[in-house]
């Protein structure tokens, strides 16, 4: 920046900072219990241009075949075709500079009857040349990708996110829960959803809401800290249960829908690109196995065709 911030802005981002750096801590230790056997390897980076970020990954774990969790601080010049995509208010003249702070994980389990599970939240700023703000905002979210067709498990995904959702605002979990059902969708496939879906939000600006910027940090935070009642529950529940090569072989299938959304779709993927993000950091969602058959065909009554079926966006909370 050219210019030093104001005091709001400085507290501002000193506390998303803190925030995500303990939650990075939480998230980590959680899938650690979980998984029993394997630790993370912890990954420091540099970013051109500003800020940095610290990438965690476990891999050939007890339960877990990877899972990443990445935390990121960067800041900058944000590129005309990124700030154009951010949907942000930028700076009327002269550049736009921005300040990003978040934490997103995806995890990925061995076993394919425990479901994938992806989350991410961050604080975003963007200033003028002169330091001043422009707009500033909260997003993220989290979503459950099974592989067998469990309807409790994103039954009680769902359920446990309303709970939440509902402490903070009544209209949370109605807003969100449908956003995640149409963000998630590989529209190159004829809008086939990547999950079952969860909650998903963006440019959530607290005083829109008759907010304070506590409370939108709060639930910022406890989005982060969800998945310790909306999935380690199922993980818990699947762990042990047994599965064949058909199951597996379906679930790498399913990984590759999940690959071509990240690489086609995902803002944040796009985002980290055009901002010379640490490419590591960047693609660590990726699984470490993925498989493209041919125009796969299912039986109807098949334990395959049936997961797709329960793909379709849904009412979970009374399922």
């Amino acid at each position: 920046m050219t210019a030093t911030a104001p005091a709001v802005v400085t507290s501002r981002r000193a506390r998303a900072e803190a925030w995500v750096a303990a939650l990075h801590d939480d998230i980590c230790r959680m899938f650690e219990r979980l998984d029993g056997k394997a630790g993370f390897r912890e990954d420091r980076w540099e970013r051109p241009g500003g800020g940095g970020g610290w990438a965690r990954v476990m891999t050939d774990g007890a339960v877990f075949e990877k899972a990443g969790v990445n935390r990121s601080v960067v800041l900058g010049v944000l590129p005309p075709a990124a700030a154009a995509k951010l949907g942000g208010r930028g700076a009327a003249v002269g550049s736009t500079h921005f300040f990003a702070a978040g934490v997103s994980l995806v995890i990925h389990p061995r076993s394919p009857k425990v479901p994938t599970v992806h989350l991410n939240v961050r604080y975003f700023e963007l200033t003028d040349e002169s330091g001043t703000v422009t707009d500033a905002w909260l997003g993220g979210g989290t979503d459950l990708t099974p592989y067998y067709p469990h309807e409790e498990d994103p039954a009680h995904f769902h359920r446990a996110l309303k709970r939440f959702c509902d402490g903070f605002h009544p209209d949370f979990y109605a807003k969100y829960k449908p956003w995640c059902d149409e963000y998630f969708r590989n529209t190159h496939r004829g809008g086939e959803a990547r999950g079952a879906g969860g909650i998903f939000y963006d440019h959530l600006r607290p005083e829109d809401l008759e907010l304070t910027w506590d409370q939108g940090f709060a639930f910022a935070d406890a989005v982060g800290h969800s998945l310790e009642a909306a999935y380690a529950p199922i993980v818990e529940r699947r762990r042990d249960e047994a599965y064949g090569e058909a199951e597996r072989h379906f679930q790498l299938l399913r990984r590759g829908r999940y690959v071509e959304f990240n690489l086609v779709h995902d803002r944040g993927t796009t985002f980290g690109l055009q901002t010379n993000a640490r490419i590591e950091s960047v693609l660590m969602s990726l699984p470490p196995l993925a498989a493209w058959d041919y125009d796969p065909q299912f039986a109807p009554g098949s334990f395959q065709a049936r997961l797709i079926a329960m793909l379709a966006p849904r009412d979970w909370i009374g399922a």
